[in-house]
């Protein structure tokens, strides 16, 4: 009894808490999507304006490296800080995250937009830290409210929103510390958007056929290939920032570069259906049939855009490569096209960013509990099938997908982005000894 007794002061301060985190990411997300619908109108207006792509990578990489290196990492630096309290997350994380996400889209780069959410929800939950003096432990978990609230915000998703804070951190752990303070804080920020006047776009996946031999089988494929295309996304980002950062010295120069391919790319291909996030394609993804090389151009645009410096976030691109990609792929499977799309839509995301179970619950939630169990099979497929790689290099790795021999010497705490170079040292060879010294 009392601990139960102990749990009403403690459930009381992590209301407050958790009410304040979520006004707060809810607030920031209202504003940020309010100004990026603007941006995306007045783009879609005046498409001339992608010519001005060049420059305004320029400035947004410019901006960075003079008053924005400690909070550059984004997402990746929440990671760590919940794994590894050190510093307060700056709170200019909020308005440059913003204001160059906005930039982002309006002149036609091919980024998302939970990156912004989180980035935002994160450090001004984490201003709290300062003000109240909390503890390590306290601030992981005001940590892990801000992303929760403003992943729910941001897609109107709070079952998902307090999952994805929970999974996100490392492979194969849940926190479950957090679980009532992540859930909270979502339901808030998802509520305070609403409040603020500002409504999400909704899908409708059509007919959910029923279980059974063949389309158990069809969707466990279809989750292989899915989890494949989120990993070629996580690689193929990663290796392009990589290739920027070994060639070009000078941050600012890198995003002008890339809008440079990008615009002329928009503009010679006549391919604006990839620029921005791509909404409307969505939403005819889930309609009638689309081009079969959709996912692909999308997904090309969107590397070129994140891997050479604009800021956004990587998930919105990700619905729209898994909503065309099972759009592709219906046909071939014998599935209902919009249900197809619903899948792609959620499983190309939990491979890229290992979060099957949030994942889950965000199909559920945008299209209703009868896809429940089909998502949480593609979702798994994915997972398992993406490998151990992802957009979140700051992940960890708490337990291995699989049970492999070199899975289970991993040191403890390894970082997502550590685990290739890993994994190489151990296949290669062992150095030859040195020959016995010849008698004299």
């Amino acid at each position: 009894m009392n601990e139960q007794l102990a749990l009403f002061p403690l459930t009381l301060r992590w209301l407050l808490l958790a009410c304040v985190v979520g006004l707060l990411a809810g607030s920031a997300s209202a504003l940020f999507l309010v100004m990026l619908d603007a941006a995306t109108q007045w783009r879609e207006a005046h498409r001339w304006i992608v010519w001005g792509l060049p420059l305004a990578g320029f400035a947004v990489g410019w901006v960075y490296l003079r008053v924005g290196q400690p909070v550059e990492a984004g997402n990746n630096l929440l990671i760590d800080e919940i794994h590894d309290p050190r510093h307060v997350v700056p709170l200019r994380m909020a308005p440059l995250i913003l204001l160059s996400t906005v930039i982002s889209h309006l002149f036609g780069a091919s980024v998302g937009r939970e990156g912004t959410a989180v980035q935002m929800g994160g450090s001004l939950a984490d201003q709290l830290t300062r003000l109240l003096k909390l503890e390590a432990a306290e601030r992981r978990i005001v940590l892990m409210a801000g992303i929760s609230a403003g992943f729910a915000s941001v897609f109107g998703t709070p079952l998902a929103g307090a999952v994805f804070a929970l999974e996100v951190l490392a492979i194969g752990r849940l926190r479950h510390d957090a679980l009532l303070a992540c859930a909270l804080a979502a339901v808030v920020g998802d509520q305070v958007t609403t409040l603020w006047g500002v409504h999400h776009t909704h899908y409708a996946a059509g007919l959910i056929p029923a279980l059974g031999g063949w389309n158990v089988v069809a969707v466990l494929l279809a989750g292989v290939l899915f989890g494949l295309v989120g990993m070629v996304f996580a690689n193929g980002t990663h290796a392009l920032s990589a290739w920027f950062r070994r060639h070009i010295a000078y941050a600012p120069l890198r995003p002008l570069l890339g809008g440079l391919l990008v615009a002329a790319a928009l503009w010679g291909l006549d391919a604006w259906r990839y620029a921005g996030l791509g909404i409307p394609v969505i939403v005819e993804a889930f309609q009638h049939p689309l081009a079969p090389w959709d996912f692909a151009a999308k997904m090309a645009f969107t590397i070129a855009s994140l891997g050479s410096g604009f800021k956004g976030g990587e998930v919105t691109p990700l619905f729209y490569i898994g909503a065309t990609l099972g759009n592709a792929l219906a046909p071939l499977l014998h599935l209902p096209l919009g249900f197809l799309a619903a899948l792609g839509f959620v499983a190309v995301f939990a491979g890229a960013a290992n979060t099957p179970l949030a994942c889950t619950f965000m199909a559920m939630e945008l299209f209703g509990a009868d896809i429940g169990v089909h998502a949480l099979l593609a979702c798994v497929a994915a997972y398992l099938f993406s490998g151990h790689t992802g957009i979140y290099r700051s992940q960890r790795v708490g337990q291995g997908k699989w049970r492999l021999p070199v899975l289970k010497s991993l040191p403890e705490g390894l970082k997502l982005g550590d685990f290739k170079a890993l994994r190489q040292r151990h296949k290669a060879p062992a150095a030859p000894a040195d020959p016995p010294a010849s008698p004299d």
